[in-house]
């Protein structure tokens, strides 16, 4: 019942895609949402350099299932990872900012299936023109960098735009069987969620930062925010949210500086090659010299809530749907759970409009 455009050109048996977060997205997380027939995605964009094949070939030795790998094209390792991706035969690679063309043609042409994430109608027309085989459209309400379009308006908008081209898979919100059968109903081919499936038993996440997310009790405390890297982004108020909303642009660009050469240390990268980095997003996103600069503080602040367990010091990425989740989940309970209800909601809207016809 719930075949799609997606799951045929996936290869994944549910519509249901795990999205690619940084420090979170890990080979158990993608190998247990792929186990349990979802679509996952592999976070390359903050694994070193020298780690990134360990990683897939992980993700292969956990699953039998096809994923895939996200990284943004204007990393310094961008061509390394396209290489690895062709190599490893991974099925398909997300992306967002600076699409490549050169690399999109050589993912295509190795037949590997390119996905990237938009925010805007327009967005997803040049992604399907850059040769994209499928988008993933993020509304308002989606973590991390987001836009101001609330998904329940976005999500029909790129279906009339594109879906005679591509499969569309909305994404924002989106948490159980309810919200993937409105999607179908909007015309998408299935859903991308990314908070839901940080707050499962197979996330890496310490749980004394999961508990801030189980903690958040309305979807009115996550708020939007350009504190971090001068761009929009969905995030839990948190200790450090607050401290650095009242931050000096000054202070803001120092902190930014010296959390782009810990990222470099961390990557391997060089300087040069993170400023080239920061050049192309300025070109390629209309971001300013300065949004390019702060854009280094996302990966380690957030890898101190991520990884070592530091809520209060690191910031916290977070869809407004965490405020209406209570409990984690297995990967495999959570994507049966969605199943379910999307199939009983599908079956019993059936039965009510032919009774309604009957009438």
């Amino acid at each position: 019942m719930l075949e799609t455009r997606l799951t045929k050109l996936l290869g994944c048996r549910y519509p249901i895609v795990q999205t690619a977060m940084g420090w979170v997205a890990d080979p158990r997380l993608v190998a247990g949402s792929c186990n349990a027939g979802a679509f996952g995605f592999l976070a390359g964009a903050t694994i070193p350099a020298n780690e990134m094949e360990r990683d897939i070939v992980r993700v292969k030795e956990l699953t039998d299932k096809p994923f895939g790998v996200n990284f943004h094209m204007y990393q310094p390792n961008a061509a390394q990872i396209v290489d690895l991706v062709i190599e490893h035969g991974v099925r398909a690679v997300s992306y967002s900012r600076s699409p490549g063309p050169e690399l999109i043609r050589k993912l295509k042409d190795a037949g590997v299936v390119c996905i990237p994430t938009v925010g805007l109608p327009k967005h997803a027309v040049k992604a399907v023109e850059l040769g994209a085989d499928a988008v993933t459209v993020q509304g308002g309400e989606g973590g991390g960098h987001t836009g101001a379009v609330p998904t329940t308006l976005l999500i029909p908008q790129v279906v009339d735009a594109v879906s005679n081209r591509v499969p569309v898979v909305a994404a924002g919100g989106f948490k159980d069987g309810r919200g993937l059968l409105a999607a179908l109903c909007w015309g998408a081919d299935g859903i991308a969620m990314g908070t839901r499936f940080l707050m499962t038993e197979e996330s890496p996440v310490p749980r004394t930062t999961l508990q801030r997310y189980i903690d958040c009790n309305s979807p009115g405390d996550i708020i939007v925010s350009k504190a971090m890297d001068g761009l929009p982004q969905r995030m839990i108020m948190n200790e450090l949210l607050a401290e650095l909303e009242k931050a000096s642009t000054p202070r803001k660009l120092l902190i930014a500086l010296r959390n782009g050469l810990a990222f470099r240390k961390h990557t391997g990268a060089t300087v040069f090659s993170l400023l080239k980095s920061a050049i192309a997003m300025g070109k390629d996103d209309e971001m300013t010299p300065a949004q390019a600069i702060m854009s280094a503080n996302a990966p380690m602040i957030i890898q101190k809530a991520m990884v070592e367990g530091d809520p209060a010091h690191g910031v916290l990425p977070s869809g407004q749907v965490a405020g209406v989740i209570d409990a984690l989940l297995s990967c495999e309970d959570l994507v049966q759970s969605i199943v379910a209800e999307a199939e009983q909601r599908l079956t019993l809207l059936s039965l009510r409009v032919t009774e309604n016809i009957q009438e």
